[in-house]
């Protein structure tokens, strides 16, 4: 194809790995990783306060639950918001929405207020992440785009293990430990202004509201930081766009029309992702919101309980680091499947583990499957959907997965027998069915990210 006619997307998807994307990567995944942290913190405070405020199993629920409430309205709203205003206005305002309710959370001084805080939260940690996760998969080269989502993805283990390494240092301190720790979450605040300056914005997006100067801006910035001839960079003029439908170049593309997510050609492929994010997130949140208390049930005291977690928790990053690899080499969709049967056999052992080697051993092989699952399906979804719906398309499937896990930490007092064999069985069970979903899947490696 002649450089001169190269559309913007298509002069994205040819570059190489820069500079630039390196920055959009580390500054999306720093707020991705901030917000892992407030998620796994909860499950810190959940087992303190289960000691501090003597909580029952079911208060206990309502407090783990109650964010995913906020999460399931905030991803899908977060998602349409996305298509119509921009992945970097949402971005940086629901991280603003969550770290002041975050830190608010630490002034809660009683159950009902906590509650309520922990319910905002979590409509600006849902809007979050499906909009992170598009624009890096926009932006990415197209035989990069798998890993760099991954690698973003990465960054909620870097957050769970801040939180742990919080859990484990600062909670244990006092009886408001729990506060401190989430005193933090305030720094996403300050962290809401630099992403709103330092981000680009959607290439695709700014094009489908005919601001092509700013679109070409955004384009030529990553071309100048890739190490490519400057003749090449300089052939494609301005005002080359020639997406398909656009008329002649530059003109707006008729977007009256917005292909539904369940229209015959993508409800194979919405209904495929929505079983695989029902079920993640049922076992993962299940699994991983109560494994402070789960452990301290077993009989081991607040601070070994966290001990263990923190150890598991460090699993999470090989995971996601052989996700990263597969992901390309083998493709989207056998790296999802494998990793979530490996979740699988993994939930199995670990709730027939019955000594501190074993729990630790099979916790480990959890985190190191589980969350190289999540990693893929972040990858997968943004490339299901054409650009008009791509945010309402992932927004939907994450909205649609936090039903999930809202049920899930709700289910596990219900579940919980003395033993965990119950509870993990049936999470083991929820990782088999996402696994067989994929099948439903296409495979897109290495395939251009569709326009329409």
């Amino acid at each position: 194809m002649r450089p001169e006619t190269r559309t913007r997307t298509e002069r994205l998807d040819e570059l190489p790995f820069t500079r630039r994307h390196g920055r959009l990567l580390v500054g999306s995944g720093i707020g991705w990783a901030l917000d892992a942290m407030d998620v796994g913190l909860i499950s810190f405070v959940m087992a303190a306060l289960a000691v501090h405020w003597d909580l029952s199993r079911t208060q206990l629920s309502w407090v783990g639950s109650i964010g995913f409430v906020g999460m399931a309205i905030g991803a899908s709203v977060g998602g349409l918001l996305a298509d119509r205003i921009g992945r970097r206005q949402v971005f940086a305002a629901t991280l603003l929405v969550y770290g002041l309710a975050t830190g608010a959370t630490a002034l809660a001084g009683s159950l009902a207020v906590l509650i309520a805080l922990r319910f905002v939260v979590g409509l600006g940690l849902g809007a979050e992440l499906p909009v992170a996760s598009t624009l890096v998969s926009e932006y990415a080269p197209r035989k990069q785009r798998g890993r760099m989502v991954v690698a973003l993805e990465a960054f909620w283990a870097v957050g769970w293990i801040l939180a742990a390494l919080i859990g484990y240092f600062v909670i244990p301190l006092s009886d408001d430990g729990w506060r401190w720790a989430l005193a933090v979450g305030i720094v996403p605040t300050a962290y809401a202004v630099v992403v709103r300056m330092g981000l680009p914005e959607s290439v695709r997006f700014l094009e489908g509201r005919g601001r092509y100067a700013e679109a070409e801006a955004a384009v030529r910035s990553f071309e100048e930081s890739a190490p490519i001839r400057r003749a090449q960079r300089t052939a494609t003029a301005p005002h080359t766009s020639t997406e398909p439908g656009a008329g002649r170049p530059d003109q707006p593309a008729d977007d009256t029309v917005v292909e539904s997510i369940w229209s015959p050609r993508l409800r194979r492929r919405t209904g495929a992702l929505w079983a695989i994010w029902f079920c993640i997130n049922l076992s993962y949140y299940g699994a991983f919101i109560w494994l402070p208390s789960l452990l301290l049930a077993q009989g081991f005291d607040l601070v070994k309980s966290f001990q263990y977690t923190l150890i598991i928790t460090l699993a999470q990053l090989p995971g996601y680091a052989m996700a990263a690899w597969l992901i390309e080499a083998w493709g989207r969709r056998g790296t999802l499947a494998t990793f979530l049967l490996g979740s699988a056999v993994a939930a199995g052992l670990f709730g027939l583990a019955d000594s501190p080697t074993q729990i630790v051993a099979a916790g480990m092989a959890l985190s190191f499957f589980n969350l190289g699952a999540w990693g893929a399906l972040y990858a997968i979804g943004p490339e299901l959907y054409p650009t008009t719906v791509r945010g309402a398309g992932t927004g939907a499937a994450a909205a649609f997965g936090r039903i999930a896990s809202i049920i899930a930490p709700l289910i596990v007092p219900w579940l919980l027998t003395g033993v965990n064999g119950l509870v993990f069985g049936v999470f083991a069970v929820s990782f088999g069915f996402a696994a067989a979903a994929t099948l439903a899947l296409p495979e897109l490696k290495g395939q251009a990210l569709a326009e329409r």
